[in-house]
């Protein structure tokens, strides 16, 4: 048996008393020797760009808004992931390029979500290593093109500027003239297929050209409404002088080498971003423009265009198999990969092995482990909820009726009843027909003092009145239906149900309405805002303020274990109490702090705690305060068990899947 170090000391100073725990980490597999966690869905999220291998059409990389790279060898109707190329979760990788001169060589150019930074990089294998290349370090790479009549020459657009590489990537030189107060913000680039030393570039502001390798440059906005944002160029490959140029205020094209620019009429003004265009690599007549509002096609060289797809379809790239034509590929925001085997005409989703969803919410079903529900946000009609059946190897999507709203909770009631908490309210799962209903109606009661004649006499009588019905409109981050009385955190207050969610009672707690998470044993519930926690010993009727330790600044998360005790999740680790705020205890040595989630699963007995900023996941026995963790790999929402092994909800992956067997570390007090 381990040693046993009991640690007493006092937190700072604070009206209660508080006892820290001392955990001492032992034995254990090592973190390094711990087997990944599998990334099972739901399939889809945000795709960005395909890259194909010059001469093997069937085999595509696709880029991602997460720092992953996928690879399909099968003409993308399955995926896998191949690699990542750096340690954040936040590269968006935009432009990729497959060296035509050896296939194992491909480039990225990428760029930081909400920052101006990103890298070049480059693989020598296929993609499974990546190095980033100095010339580049640090620079937002918006747009990447290799020359057609020469693979050593590479130009890249970027928020400084243009780059250039002419010895396949390894170093650069800038091209645009520095500190350019016109070329900078580079959106798009294409090169001539024949003299490399003819440039486009699209910036944010309207597009430039060289003919000289960039020692002059002049614009060639004659035509373009102005003030154009220019997301993508490209030229004929027959006939260069044939552009076409996509920008927010339209399709432009031009049949001089962009000195005159004329716009395309047939695509409606609505459709206002076109961010690609692509052309049929066998019947240059055929362009197809990826929109914000669905993908559109021409077949006579832009004269007019039909929309393919419905208007929901925001498309990011288009990928058409040189060899067969028919054959087209959509990578979108939240519907990902998107197939077509009849050029346009319908698509289908081609998403096996994707896994790009932002889980919020996750929920085992009580009476049926294999059964897994996960909520979703940012995804509108692509999102809401998805469950699978068994275990996570494949999903459906449950959405009807949440109109696009994104879920932040679910919550299972005893008789089997669902509900979800989404940015609009709460919803209620009908089995019958996997759709959602509304539970959103709340009627509050009010003391009103009346007056009554009794034997004769005016007496005052307190009598509660029932006020008009309001709707619930507000987010919803967390429920609680293990009891008879039913618990919900809503934007505006806290929410008891007694009647199934039919109706919700309930407003302000204590002058405030702005709770994280809610936690019910039996009758007594607690509530929990950012900095406090209120208590009810009487299903929600009253509340009263719980003492908190006063060195708190970030709570995050209330769970009751099965005895009784509070556990909380905060900025500063983990904390519990065993007599409602008396006394705090501290669990100092976990391994991490800044608990996000914290769950307590009766099935195996333990709370699981999990951080947004860590891939490492705990579950701590609640009796012996003893714990073991395990590596992810990805970053967290949350923690659950099926009873069998641990699922967890990632910011940017889908849901996880502790492999089977899995080693883990193991701490005691």
């Amino acid at each position: 048996m381990n040693r046993l170090r009991n640690c007493i000391s006092t937190l700072p100073r604070t009206p209660l008393c508080a006892i820290v725990f001392c955990l001492i980490a032992h034995g254990g597999a090592s973190a390094a020797a711990q087997s990944p966690w599998s990334a099972v869905g739901p399939a889809g999220g945000d795709a960005r760009a395909f890259a194909a291998v010059p001469g093997q059409p069937s085999h595509i990389y696709l880029g991602t808004t997460t720092s992953w790279i996928y690879e399909s060898t099968d003409r993308g109707a399955s995926w896998h992931r191949l690699s990542k190329l750096d340690s954040s979760d936040d590269l968006v990788l935009d432009s990729m390029v497959v060296d035509a001169s050896d296939p194992k060589v491909l480039f990225v150019g990428a760029w930081k979500l909400g920052l101006p930074d990103g890298n070049f990089y480059v693989s020598h294998d296929a993609g499974h290593t990546w190095t980033a290349v100095e010339g580049l370090r640090g620079q937002s790479i918006r747009a990447l093109s290799q020359a057609p009549s020469n693979p050593r020459i590479l130009v890249a657009g970027t928020l400084q500027g243009v780059f250039r590489s002419m010895d396949t990537g390894a170093t650069w030189s800038q091209i645009s003239p520095s500190g350019s107060h016109e070329i900078h913000e580079v959106e798009s680039i294409a090169i001539d297929p024949t003299d490399p030393n003819i440039v486009y570039a699209g910036t944010w502001h309207l597009p430039w050209k060289t003919t000289d390798g960039g020692q002059n440059w002049h614009s060639i906005k004659q035509g373009l409404i102005e003030d154009s944002d220019v997301f993508s160029i490209i030229l004929d490959p027959i006939e260069p002088r044939i552009v076409f140029l996509s920008a927010c205020s339209g399709i432009y094209k031009s049949e001089n080498g962009g000195e005159l620019f004329k716009k395309i009429q047939g695509i409606p003004s609505t459709a206002r971003r076109t961010r690609v265009l692509m052309q049929d690599p066998v019947n240059r007549q055929v362009v197809y423009a990826g929109t914000t509002e669905g993908l559109y096609k021409t077949l006579d060289g832009g004269k007019d265009f039909a929309r393919m797809t419905g208007p929901d379809v925001i498309v990011n790239d288009v990928y058409v198999d040189p060899r067969d034509t028919q054959h087209v590929l959509l990578a979108t925001d939240r519907s990902g990969v998107l197939s077509s085997a009849n050029a346009g005409a319908s698509f289908a989703d081609s998403n096996r092995g994707i896994s790009e969803r932002k889980v919020e919410a996750l929920l085992v079903d009580a009476s049926n482990p294999a059964r897994i529900y996960a909520g979703v946000v940012n995804d509108k009609s692509y999102g809401g909820v998805f469950v699978s059946a068994n275990g996570g190897a494949a999903w459906q999507q449950i959405g009807g009726g949440l109109e696009g709203r994104d879920v932040f909770a679910l919550a299972q009631a005893g008789d089997g009843t669902v509900l979800a908490g989404t940015n609009h309210g709460i919803f209620g799962l009908d089995t019958a027909t996997q759709s959602w209903q509304p539970r959103n109606t709340v009627v509050n009661f009010v003391s009103k003092d009346t007056i009554e004649m009794h034997n004769k006499k005016r007496v005052h009588v307190e009598k509660k009145v029932k006020q008009p019905a309001v709707e619930l409109e507000r987010r919803v981050n967390s429920i609680d239906l293990s009891g008879d009385a039913w618990l919900a955190a809503a934007g505006g207050g806290l929410l008891t149900s007694s009647d199934k969610g039919a109706t919700w009672q309930g407003g302000e707690a204590m002058g405030t309405g702005d709770f994280l998470s809610v936690a019910a044993h039996g009758a007594v519930m607690a509530a929990a805002k950012i900095n406090g926690v209120v208590l009810s010993t009487d299903a929600g009727q009253t509340w009263m303020p719980m003492h908190i330790p006063a060195n708190l600044t970030r709570i995050n998360r209330l769970a009751f274990s099965s005895d009784g005790t509070l556990w909380l999740g905060a900025r500063e680790g983990v904390y519990f109490t065993q007599d409602q705020g008396q006394k705090w205890m501290w669990i100092e040595r976990l391994p991490f702090r800044d608990v996000d989630d914290l769950y307590y699963d009766a099935r195996i007995g333990k709370v699981l705690a999990s951080s947004r900023n860590d891939d490492q996941v705990f579950a701590i026995d609640p009796v012996k305060l003893n714990w073991n963790w395990w590596r992810t790999g990805y970053r967290l929402s949350l923690i659950r068990a099926d009873g069998s092994h641990l699922l967890a909800a990632s910011l940017f992956d889908g849901v996880l899947v502790e492999p089977r067997g899995a080693g883990s570390e193991i701490g005691q007090r």
